[in-house]
């Protein structure tokens, strides 16, 4: 089973986000507060854990210690089950993923790995999300 581990936000873009336990995910906008939300394609990032593995040995402790820089971090669904176009439930809210990474990859810190494997969509409902709430891939 699926589930949120962690989730971020800040109210600037480019910095570390800060770690908390729930949030309010606003239709067309992305989590309430956070700097990245807004009417666009990119109004939330959802980081899959499982994409750790594809971080070069030499890079891992950084990409670890580097501060969080996605929204929403999950843990337990396969990186081929979460394609561009997958649609996703977490409690209320629901999110519908438009790109995999980012048009330029980083070079460093955790944005290493966000910057290839991230997911990054709009929010299609709104709802609260906490740590610890299932995700589920809408049919």
């Amino acid at each position: 089973m699926a589930k949120v581990v962690a989730i971020h936000m800040s109210d600037q873009r480019g910095v570390i986000k800060d770690p908390v336990q729930t949030a309010e995910i606003v239709e067309g906008w992305g989590l309430k507060g956070d700097a990245h939300g807004g009417d666009w394609d990119r109004q939330v990032s959802i980081f899959p854990v499982e994409a750790l593995e594809k971080v070069p040995e030499d890079m891992k402790e950084e990409v670890e210690n580097g501060g969080y820089t996605e929204n929403i971090t999950i843990s337990g669904l396969p990186l081929e089950d979460f394609p561009v176009g997958t649609k996703l439930r977490i409690h209320d809210a629901e999110f519908e993923i438009y790109h995999i990474g980012k048009e330029v990859f980083k070079t460093h810190d955790r944005h290493y790995i966000v910057s290839r494997e991230g997911r990054f969509g709009k929010v299609i409902k709104s709802g609260l999300i906490s740590v610890g709430d299932q995700v589920e891939i809408i049919k």
